[in-house]
């Protein structure tokens, strides 16, 4: 039997006054109790850089850094001293700012294919925009989007077709019909069944998976033949693949694409960013029908536009997006070196580009195990590692990896007993939960 895990009185108690003050006790389901084992912290107190100190003092190395908003590091110093002097001056008016048009004017430097931008809160109202935009330009009500890729919105046109689809009406739940990633033929099955109908196909221009040749390049062609817009999903991808976006990467232009999480280094602020004739339905320089599309009381907020100007400042002066390439290759290297040590190759690994590693957790067949997560979970926070994924950040140093793969390759060991010993004895906990799920 393991030793007893360090015990999390404090984050316990507050983890609890959590859940019966906010429904699912946090604001985002992947960040949820069910999502960790019952000992794992539920509630952090600071951060810096990479590391992270709990409500009872625990000190631990974190991957995934605010669902991979928190790109440079935690209290990332540019960032925090951008927003410092941003503050005495206001964060809120009645008219725009000057520093709206300077964070416009500094991500379409960027992102050089875009007319235009409009800023928002989260990656959720930034697609919901171009799902306006693009029914308004189109006349169409059908969206298509990509079956294999996880979460693109809170509201019902997307959470209508997911396992999660209470309180959405049917009608709406109807409109959204998927396709599947790298299959060009099941969105071309799409078009030939639903002719006339569909306004956009939204999607990520990659995810665990790489496009193959000339799929991209397949979907924007089946778009422009059938006068469907072409949106992208960037929440990832943007600042991550690369500075410009995964489209600089695989060489696509899409005609909408959303960008957001590494976009303020953690602060509240996306970014909806798409071709003029598009954009433009949501102002008043044209005379057709205008399209309510972004307006949010919060939106310009001069420390959140202050903090991505900051950001997008680092990514063109320092390495960001090399160095996030060659740490995730450190740790994708090290693990894999580890896995095939301990004859654990088909059973525990990661997938995805090396800037966005994520891992699996296979039982003795070969499939998915919740319960081997969770204790593959259980054994990292044993060592000092949070880790939901391995993605790592512009503040991992070779240290902080190599410390990682020494807790990882114990971890492993625990793991390769419950494989031969079964979990039950090793697990100190419930298994985690899928975020999706109808009930419980």
């Amino acid at each position: 039997m393991n030793e007893p895990i360090q015990r999390f009185d404090e984050s316990r108690k507050l983890s609890e006054r959590a859940q019966t003050l906010i429904p699912g006790g946090g604001h985002t389901y992947a960040k949820g109790p069910d999502q960790f084992p019952d000992h794992m912290p539920g509630i952090i107190e600071r951060g810096h850089g990479c590391h992270v100190w709990d409500v009872d003092g625990k000190e631990l190395i974190e991957y995934g850094m605010g669902l991979r908003a928190v790109t440079l590091g935690h209290a990332f110093a540019p960032v925090v001293a951008a927003v410092q002097r941003t503050l005495p001056s206001g964060t809120n008016f009645t008219r725009p700012a000057r520093i709206e048009v300077e964070c416009a004017e500094k991500f379409l430097s960027i992102v050089q294919w875009a007319d235009m931008v409009k800023f928002c809160k989260d990656g959720s109202s930034a697609l919901d925009g171009a799902v306006r935009l693009s029914r308004a330009y189109t006349g169409r009500d059908r969206i298509a989007i990509c079956g294999d890729h996880p979460f693109f919105s809170t509201s019902d046109w997307f959470i209508g077709s997911t396992d999660m689809p209470g309180g959405i009406p049917q009608w709406v739940r109807s409109q959204t019909v998927k396709f599947r990633y790298n299959n060009l033929a099941s969105l071309r099955e799409l078009f030939a069944r639903y002719p006339g109908e569909i306004a956009c196909v939204i999607m990520e221009a990659a995810r665990t998976e790489e496009p193959t040749e000339n799929y991209l390049a397949g979907v924007q062609a089946l778009c422009r033949e059938h006068g469907t817009v072409f949106v992208l999903d960037e929440m990832i991808t943007g600042f991550r693949w690369h500075l410009g976006g995964a489209q600089r990467v695989y060489g696509v232009t899409p005609d909408l694409a959303a960008f957001g999480k590494a976009l303020a280094n953690g602060f509240s602020l996306s970014a909806l960013a798409g071709r003029r004739e598009l954009m433009e339905l949501g102002g008043s320089r044209h005379t057709r029908e205008r399209v309510f599309l972004l307006s949010t009381t919060h939106g310009a907020e001069s420390h959140a536009l202050a903090a991505g100007i900051a950001t997008m400042n680092v990514y063109q002066q320092e390495p960001v997006v090399e160095r996030l390439y060659a740490q995730g290759k450190r740790l994708r290297t090290g693990l894999e070196q580890r896995t095939q040590a301990l004859g654990l190759s088909e059973h525990v690994g990661v997938v995805s580009r090396d800037c966005n590693l994520l891992y699996f957790t296979r039982d003795a067949e070969r499939q998915p195990s919740q319960p081997l997560r969770t204790l593959f979970l259980q054994e990292l926070l044993r060592g000092g590692v949070l880790a939901p994924g391995f993605v790592v950040s512009y503040s991992h140093t070779d240290a902080d990896i190599d410390r990682t793969l020494d807790v990882i390759e114990q971890a492993l060991r625990v793991y390769k007993r419950a494989l031969g010993e079964g979990v039950g004895a090793l697990l100190q906990s419930r298994p985690v939960k899928p975020a999706f799920r109808k009930f419980g």
